[in-house]
């Protein structure tokens, strides 16, 4: 028996046995009466539970001696292959990735369990890089092995927000317009600080099982990742600290919080999982949010917002640029493609992707991954916003026609890396117009035009919570006059029975003078190159019109 394991000086609870058979045991009457055989109810939610006596586990085993980081071997490590580490910096990540979890709390060693009932646990092996792309550090992260969980018995509520990329648009320009500063924080291990509700009990560590005695399993005190509650428990552990600060919680974005000083400044906080963007204009506030945040959690503070999600920032007295250099980059080295003939468009405008029978299928996992990645590069990339969803149509069965249409993309992509989306400070925001999607036909562009209503009411109401009201109605701009004239003329009710929904909707809100729909002739209409295929002149006019620019290209 190790040292860490200790045997009461008196207890009631038989001494510990080895269970031979994987059939289910089902405890008698008597064995759950007694409230110190936890293990019968640990599915129970921890509320419950802490009305009864300690558990009798706990007195055969100091839950407070920390694993021996000694016994991580070498040969375990090994058996991850990631090329680009040297195999001698894998023991070090592992005792940092242990003691994390110590220094959390996060478990207890607990004796006499089913093994049936412990969830697995494996050691993950990753690369930070910093935004040049050079290695910061390497990582080992102990997660659990969450799909063995059951839904209704070790897990209810999984739903975790995460914010907005439309919020942090709005909040990148009104930083920029408003002399806003952005920083950035970084909670370092954060689902380790969120807390059950349920009973949850993992196996031993690799590389530490000769350590322990059999029967042994970790009982969980927070959270781990990997298991399906834990985003949840981290989000709820978080909002419940800012908000103890007095900052409340916005209801357009619920990662969004704001706290308004009696002067009228404003510190503004917004996370997505553990990465937080700080910014307004109160500093005094926004030091002592970090303070405070940096008691609660493990913070770092990375100064200014320069490099978030993948998205490179770049900040000066004009605006900001929001760019995917590095993204771009390691995609194209990833497929091969960075000594491709790079192309002037994303997508050839005479030519209409379908479905052919006598098409070459091609593998469809590849064809997924590299059609995800586009898709989180248009966020930024809008020029490549109707190329990604034209391939994106045919996830479930690509062919090499597909394919080809993704390379074009790379070969485009190749020529304009370092192109970033620019968020400029201007003189007069009111001249500022907001477009919405056209469609060639009424019926069609109507529905697109309720959706565009209806962002254009979230995005005001985000605003409004950021303390920017405005009494002017949201400006539509649609090149359809049919879909306008629906819109303001009830004559045509029996030709718009099918969208009578949206027919109303988009008639009480002209009516309430909460948007106003302009007319705008086709070849002005910025949104197309977000709905159809543009020849090189028309689609390089609709891009400086996105305001996507190269920061890096000589003056």
């Amino acid at each position: 028996m190790p040292s860490s394991v200790q045997p009461a000086e008196h207890t009631n609870v038989p001494s510990p046995v080895t269970i031979q058979s994987p059939m289910p045991i089902q405890p008698t009457a008597s064995q759950l009466a007694n409230e110190n055989l936890q293990v019968y109810i640990r599915r129970r939610k921890r509320q419950e539970l802490e009305h009864g006596s300690q558990s009798t586990c706990g007195q055969y085993i100091d839950s407070n001696s920390s694993l021996p980081e000694e016994n991580i071997g070498e040969d375990r490590a090994g058996e991850v292959l990631i090329p680009s580490i040297d195999d001698s910096t894998l023991p070090i990540a592992l005792r940092k990735g242990v003691r994390r979890c110590s220094q959390h709390n996060t478990r207890g060693i607990k004796n006499f369990i089913l093994e049936e009932e412990a969830c697995g646990c494996k050691w993950i092996f990753t690369i930070k890089y910093k935004a040049d792309g050079l290695v910061e550090r390497f990582k080992a992260r102990l997660v659990a092995r969450g799909f063995t969980q059951s839904y209704g018995i070790d897990y209810q509520e999984t739903f975790a927000p995460i914010a907005k990329l439309n919020t942090i648009r709005i909040l990148l320009s009104l930083a920029v317009n408003q002399d806003w500063c952005l920083q950035q924080l970084d909670i370092k291990n954060a689902f380790l600080n969120g807390d059950l509700e349920e009973e949850v009990y993992m196996e031993i560590p690799p590389g530490f099982e000769e350590s322990m005695a059999k029967n042994q399993v970790c009982k969980l005190q927070k959270s781990l990742y990997g298991l399906k509650q834990s985003p949840r428990a981290w989000f709820d552990r978080f909002t419940k600290a800012v908000l103890k600060l007095g900052y409340k919680q916005g209801q357009a974005d619920h990662t969004l919080f704001v706290k308004k000083s009696h002067t009228g400044k404003m510190a503004i906080l917004i996370v997505y999982v553990d990465d937080i963007i700080l910014s307004g204009n109160d500093m005094e506030e926004l030091q002592n949010l970090k303070k405070y945040l940096s008691e609660e959690f493990e913070v770092k503070d990375l100064g200014n917002l320069k490099y978030f999600l993948g998205m490179e920032v770049a900040r000066s007295r004009k605006g900001i640029v929001v760019s995917q250099r590095k993204y771009i980059l390691d995609l194209l080295k990833e497929t091969g493609m960075l000594g491709c003939k790079p192309i002037d468009t994303p997508m050839d405008s005479q030519k209409k992707l379908g479905i052919e029978k006598e098409s070459t299928s091609v593998d469809r996992g590849r064809y997924q991954r590299l059609v995800g990645r586009l898709i989180y590069l248009s966020h930024t990339r809008l020029d490549i916003g109707f190329a990604v969803s034209a391939v994106s149509q045919f996830m479930h069965s690509p062919t090499e026609e597909h394919m080809e249409a993704v390379y074009r993309i790379l070969r485009y992509l190749k020529m304009t890396p370092r192109k970033g989306l620019f968020f400029r400070k201007t003189e007069n925001r009111d001249t500022e117009k907001q477009s919405v999607v056209a469609r060639s036909s009424a019926e069609v562009e109507y529905r697109a035009l309720a959706q565009g209503i209806c962002e254009g009411i979230w995005i005001k109401r985000v605003l409004s919570e950021l303390g920017q009201t405005s009494s002017s109605p949201i400006l539509m701009m649609c090149d359809n006059q049919a879909a306008i004239s629906i819109a303001k003329n009830p004559v045509h009710h029996d030709r718009t029975k099918h969208v009578e929904i949206d027919r109303h909707f988009i008639t009480e809100k002209v009516t309430s003078e909460t948007v106003k729909l302009n007319y705008v002739p086709t070849k002005h209409q910025t949104a197309d190159i977000l709905t159809k295929a543009l020849p090189r002149p028309n689609f390089e006019d609709l891009t400086c019109k996105l305001r996507l620019y190269d920061i890096y290209s000589p003056a």
